[in-house]
């Protein structure tokens, strides 16, 4: 059953560019307008961070969004045949920020959120940065899809760690030379241990193992994104944050993504992935209020 999905997709993704993006059209008429995926949940994020924008300045972030997440699935379909040489055409960043790193004997942690396209995000990096490319993944429960995605986003020689078994498998990893990308922008399973901070002037917890494990380690860290500069084509870029987490006080790791995150966010809204929750837990003030003033007081 596995090949006979694989090559299915696999034929699919030697379709033309052009046969593909009318493909994705008619998809983004199907999401957006009939059935209406998680629409009240990215009208409710809009209306948080941006409410200084009109209703009809949020839905046009949110149709560019959808239009842009559709092309996303359809541009992972693609990426199963696409030659180095194609990719490397179609996606471009400044990679000189993270390789020129390599010759100081740091390692690297890349921070970075939910930004079209992932998906050749992490090819275009594994091609063209010097270090072991190493990658974060939450395994499908479709053992099918899971394998087909797992062998795409190996194909070009990611190493890939399922987030379940992370901190065993690093263990090895790290006692060589890695490039680790994470997403910062994902909800803390531990909301007692989070940072709360406020995203967009909403309270909103943040994952702490990014800022641990850079301080663990003594990895430079490096914020990331990804924008579409026209369709089918991308550009990332890299902005050193840190050569020296050990150096900088508890909590300004993640602050600083933070900022990072809303400001990326506020330069390029219908880039970003409003389909998740992202303040889907309640602030209890009695419980972290203290901490965070805290923290933020240290990072200031």
């Amino acid at each position: 059953m596995y090949y006979l999905v694989y090559y299915t997709l696999y034929l699919i993704s030697l379709l033309p560019w052009f046969i593909i993006y009318r493909i994705s059209d008619c998809f983004y008429i199907l999401i957006y307008y009939i059935l209406g995926y998680r629409k009240e949940v990215v009208m409710n994020n809009l209306a948080i961070a941006f409410p200084e924008k009109s209703e009809k300045e949020r839905i046009r972030i949110a149709k560019e969004m959808y239009k842009r997440l559709i092309d996303t699935f359809i541009e992972t379909i693609k990426a199963l045949s696409i030659s180095k040489e194609e990719l490397n055409k179609r996606f471009v960043a400044n990679y000189e920020v993270v390789n020129d790193l390599f010759a100081t004997g740091k390692n690297v942690q890349l921070h970075g959120g939910h930004f079209f396209n992932w998906e050749y995000t992490n090819l275009a990096y594994c091609l063209n940065i010097n270090y072991p490319f190493t990658g974060v993944y939450y395994p499908l429960s479709n053992k099918i899809f899971d394998k087909i995605m797992y062998d795409l986003r190996a194909r070009f020689g990611s190493i890939l760690i399922p987030a379940p078994t992370f901190n065993r498998q690093f263990l090895k990893i790290s006692k060589g030379r890695y490039v680790l990308t994470l997403g910062g922008d994902q909800n803390a399973s531990n909301l007692a241990s989070a940072y709360w901070l406020p995203l967009f002037g909403k309270m909103a917890p943040f994952v702490t193992g990014l800022e641990r494990m850079a301080v663990a380690k003594d990895t430079a860290i490096v914020m990331c994104t990804t924008y579409r500069v026209k369709r089918g084509y991308y550009k990332s870029e890299f902005s050193l944050f840190t050569t020296e987490p050990t150096a900088l006080p508890k909590g300004a790791i993640t602050v600083g993504f933070r900022d990072y995150l809303e400001q990326q966010i506020r330069l390029r809204p219908e880039n970003y992935l409003w389909t998740h929750k992202r303040w889907k837990h309640k602030f209890d003030a009695e419980k972290y209020a203290e901490m965070i003033l805290e923290n933020e007081k240290k990072v200031s």
